[in-house]
């Protein structure tokens, strides 16, 4: 649910609108699939959905997507500071981001806000 979620904030914020199609192929799985999807997270109160129109956050729905992106950005960095190119850090972010406790994320955020203020403990990190 969460990466529909992600996938659709991405969108509009890309296209100003998502549809059923965009999220299809943005995700490359089928368009049935999407669609009782996007009825779930309707039901749930996440977006608002009509078969056939464009596809709109709800407010709880915009949340937990800025969330998961900032989950992401922040496990992207990480990795990147670790040594990892951009695109396997991406990935890799891809597969962990749902699974962190909010606590660790936390944690990783004042981590690397710790480094980016010590550039010598970086460096010597770096140069190992």
């Amino acid at each position: 649910m969460e990466d529909y979620l992600e996938v659709i904030a991405e969108l509009v914020e890309l296209k100003g609108y998502a549809t059923t199609l965009d999220v299809s192929r943005y995700m490359n799985v089928s368009a049935p699939s999407v669609t009782k999807m996007l009825k779930r997270l309707d039901e749930s109160g996440f977006l608002e959905y009509e078969k056939y129109h464009g596809i709109n956050l709800t407010q709880k729905g915009s949340q937990v997507a800025e969330t998961i992106r900032q989950k992401h950005g922040i496990l992207v960095e990480f990795f990147e500071i670790l040594g990892i190119g951009h695109d396997t850090a991406n990935q890799d972010a891809e597969g962990v981001e749902h699974h962190l406790n909010p606590k660790t994320i936390k944690q990783l955020r004042k981590f690397i806000t710790f480094l980016k203020a010590n550039p010598k403990v970086l460096d010597n990190f770096k140069n190992l």
